[in-house]
């Protein structure tokens, strides 16, 4: 099951050092799921996980939504996550929610945080 993530780069930076996103991380949102297995449903959920995203910056800020695959565990460890979507630059309070989010491999993670590849 892929789930959707929301969070803030400052989160995606924690549970990057930790190396996994903890069962409950109390800064977090909760996940979503794709209602159904289409490119639609995808796109559903990660658009529903950018709007829960937002909420996380309350104000001005990069939408972050992990992708990962989610196996039963407790923890979902980084060798799960699939990709990140984000904004490629902040956005300002109340921009449009409808507006995509820029794809980034797993390995772009530390360039996406500042701190190079």
């Amino acid at each position: 099951m892929r789930l959707y993530v929301p969070a803030t780069l400052d989160l995606l930076a924690h549970w990057h050092q930790a190396g996994a996103v903890p069962a409950a991380d109390p800064g977090a949102a909760a996940a979503f799921v794709a209602p159904e297995e289409s490119e639609e449903g995808e796109y559903a959920a990660l658009m529903s996980a950018a709007d829960a995203s937002a909420a996380l910056l309350a104000g001005a800020g990069r939408r972050v939504v992990l992708v990962a695959e989610a196996s039963g565990e407790e923890a979902v460890p980084v060798n799960r996550w699939a990709a990140v979507h984000a904004d490629t630059a902040d956005r300002p309070a109340g921009a449009d929610p409808d507006e995509d989010l820029g794809w980034f491999a797993v390995q772009e993670i530390p360039a996406l945080l500042g701190g190079g590849g």
